[in-house]
């Protein structure tokens, strides 16, 4: 009996569904390291500075915020692309989730809450998740061990 996913004549899986899929003998490595480079070019945060946490919390994201509207289809778009991405990033859900709520209305700070987030997964690119061959199963986010 093998620890490795079989694909019949395919071989060892590599991607499935836009998820990254990395087999050793050690366990699983599940992650969206492609797809997340992608977001912080196609939204232009490639040359920010990245942040230590997602959503600052002592920060108080509402829907009367001050500051001026923003498009609600460009706000949408980031909220839709995040919203994908936390099948492998479960760091970022509850930050998702909350700016998830403004997108009828947003303004100029609740952009700038969802531009944290890509500045956050700029820092931590190689994030996904492990699910090692071990008796003993923990989930466990790690950074990827192997590039793309």
């Amino acid at each position: 009996m093998t620890n490795k996913f079989q694909m019949s004549m395919m071989g060892e899986m590599n991607f499935f569904l836009g998820l990254q899929v990395k087999q050793t003998e050690d366990g699983i490595l599940i992650n969206q390291l492609k797809y997340t480079k992608e977001l912080i070019n196609k939204f232009g945060v490639q040359h920010m500075k990245t942040v230590k946490i997602s959503m600052n919390t002592n920060w108080k994201v509402d829907p009367g915020m001050e500051g001026k509207s923003v498009s609600s289809t460009k706000y949408r778009e980031i909220i839709g692309s995040l919203l994908y991405l936390t099948a492998s990033r479960s760091d970022i859900a509850f930050a998702v989730r909350v700016c998830a709520r403004y997108q009828s209305d947003p303004t100029e700070a609740h952009m700038d809450a969802t531009k944290r987030i890509l500045r956050y997964l700029k820092g931590t690119q190689n994030v996904g998740l492990w699910y090692p061959t071990d008796e003993i199963f923990k989930l466990l986010g790690v950074a990827a061990r192997y590039s793309q």
